[in-house]
């Protein structure tokens, strides 16, 4: 479920992105004269209010996938929990050198 979250968001940060490339912050844009057809492209008039919708649309979607994708990310089980302990105690420490045990000695045999 997760990945289906990330796919969409990926997917409006695109549409987004590309809405917000397409404006001109001077107000040209698609809402400039093109090809003397002026203010109204493909039948919409007033383009930039057009544009600045789908920007506050596409942001607001993308916000709202993020703060629900926070829903259905997996938590940590206390199985889980119990298992990263028992790893973090499982650490060998450091021993103490000992010393060789005691060979005995034979009768007969010299050290």
């Amino acid at each position: 479920m997760v990945i289906l979250f990330v796919i969409l968001i990926i997917l409006a940060c695109v549409v987004l992105g590309f809405v917000v490339l397409v404006q001109n912050p001077k107000g040209g844009g698609l809402a400039g004269n093109i090809g003397g057809i002026s203010n109204q492209f493909m039948g919409v008039k007033q383009t930039t209010d057009v544009l600045e919708k789908g920007t506050w649309i596409f942001a607001t979607v993308i916000a709202l996938l993020c703060i629900f994708s926070a829903v259905f990310i997996p938590s940590t089980s206390v199985k889980n929990k119990g298992l990263i302990n028992e790893v973090g105690n499982s650490v060998p420490t450091q021993q103490a050198p000992t010393q060789p045990a005691a060979q005995p000695v034979t009768p007969g045999t010299t050290k």
